[in-house]
């Protein structure tokens, strides 16, 4: 088992790991750092899955893969990088309830801002639900937000290199 999964946890720990870097070195530089946190998620995910992956394939399995192989290892590296993620984001957010009433705070101004393009959009009411439910927020909806931001994309990046990567003996 650890044969098959041993990339996987290293790559994953490490994109997990440099997810929370990045929210704190963002949360530095910006008042909300959430949103460039996902973009970066976005480009730290299909990374650390192709380095699984590739690296199980070449090491690991004498340069065969399997599609269920790979949706293993990516499957495997994803979910331990969304869970690091999580658990990270949510303990800075814990240790740090100043950073987390700046991101709702931000949260709320953009609402506030753009008030009349999101009414003519959706309507009055959801617009309505929106605003209730930032003003509700704690700190783990921040978490969990950013860690299911890092299970879509990862299965979809995962099917795609899978695919790619797939090389079975003749």
């Amino acid at each position: 088992m650890y044969k098959y999964f041993s990339s996987a946890y290293k790559f994953g720990s490490i994109a997990g790991a440099l997810s929370v870097i990045a929210f704190v070195a963002l949360s530095f530089l910006y008042p909300d750092p959430t949103n460039l946190n996902l973009v970066f998620g976005y480009v730290i995910s299909p990374i650390a899955i192709f380095l699984a992956i590739k690296f199980f394939k070449e090491y690991s399995n004498n340069g065969y893969l399997s599609f269920a192989e790979g949706m293993s290892l990516g499957f495997v590296t994803y979910m331990l990088e969304a869970i690091l993620s999580l658990i990270g984001i949510w303990i800075v957010l814990q240790i740090h309830p100043n950073l987390f009433e700046q991101i709702k705070a931000s949260k709320l101004d953009v609402l506030a801002t753009s008030k009349d393009s999101i009414v003519s959009q959706v309507g009055l009411e959801s617009y309505g639900m929106t605003l209730e439910s930032v003003k509700n927020m704690v700190s783990l909806d921040i978490a969990l937000n950013d860690g299911l931001w890092k299970i879509i994309p990862g299965l979809f990046f995962t099917i795609i290199i899978s695919i790619i990567l797939r090389r079975n003996p003749n």
